[in-house]
């Protein structure tokens, strides 16, 4: 049969775990990590609290202003980006399955035909194939653990620094409130 006209069908295996050989690594596309409003809501305004305080300190003191370029609320509201790449394998029973990959892994570490054991999970998005967890490539005993950046990592240690420090100025003020009644 010819492979263009009756292409073979895909499935969708839940796995957790899959053992078959790499048929083939498809094109990588990028998709964005989807950002909770209520967590950056709150690490935006405890943040905020440090802020103000610095530049109350800094207008007093005539140092300036306080702080560096900032990231507007839409480039922090969006995400950061991370590839996908579709992957095809076929299993001991010779069905097709395909899977996605997130992230980033060395060039050379699936090639056509290598034996692996994929561990997979279901994404909480329909419609989307099982997302690649963990590899084992038996060919050549490399474990790959592909990695997605986070929320946190998006939204940057300087940020989630001067959040926590407005909790514990929040934190402060409160107590000196409470216990000053």
């Amino acid at each position: 049969m010819d492979g263009e006209l009756f292409p073979e069908r895909v499935a969708w295996r839940s796995g957790p775990i899959i053992t078959g050989h790499v048929v083939r690594l498809m094109e990588g596309y990028s998709r964005e990590v989807r950002i909770g409003q209520p967590i950056l809501v709150a690490v935006l305004s405890t943040a905020a609290l440090v802020k103000v305080v610095l530049l109350l300190l800094a207008s007093v003191l005539r140092a300036g202003a306080a702080g560096g370029a900032r990231r507007r609320w839409g480039e922090l509201r969006k995400g950061p980006e991370f590839l996908v790449t579709p992957l095809r394998l076929r299993d001991g029973g010779g069905v097709l399955c395909e899977m996605e990959i997130h992230g980033h892994l060395p060039q050379s570490a699936l090639e056509p035909d290598d034996h692996v054991q994929v561990t997979v999970r279901s994404q909480k998005a329909e419609g989307l194939a099982p997302r690649v967890e963990r590899i084992v490539n038996l060919t050549t005993g490399q474990l790959l653990t592909p990695r997605t950046p986070t929320l946190w990592s998006h939204l940057g240690p300087a940020l989630l620094l001067q959040a926590g420090l407005g909790v514990v100025l929040l934190g402060g003020i409160l107590a000196w409130v409470l216990i000053g009644r």
